[in-house]
C-alpha cells in the first residue's frame, strides 16, 4: 500500500516537473508565433527554476526518509 503511495507521488511530481520545465520557453518565445519576446518573462522563468529545484529537493528528501525507515525495519527484523 505505502509503495503505491509512493508511485503515484512520484507520478505527480514528474507532472510537475514537465510543466515547470515547458515554462521556461515560454518566458523568452511567444507562444503564438514562435517568435522571441521583446521583453521576456523572467519572473515566470525564474519561478520555473525555483519550483524545479524544490521538486528535486523534496524528492531527494522523500528517498531519504524512506530509506531510513527501511533501515529502521531492517534492524528491527534482524534483533528478533
Amino acid at each position: 500500500m505505502a509503495l503505491q503511495q509512493h508511485t503515484l507521488m512520484d507520478k505527480t511530481m514528474m507532472v510537475v516537473l514537465g510543466f515547470l520545465v515547458v515554462g521556461i520557453p515560454i518566458a523568452f518565445l511567444q507562444p503564438e508565433t514562435g517568435e522571441l519576446r521583446d521583453q521576456p518573462l523572467y519572473l515566470l522563468f525564474y519561478a520555473s527554476i525555483g519550483g524545479i529545484i524544490v521538486v528535486i529537493m523534496y524528492n531527494g528528501y522523500k528517498g531519504k526518509k524512506a530509506r531510513q525507515q527501511a533501515n529502521r525495519e531492517r534492524r528491527r527484523k534482524l534483533k528478533k
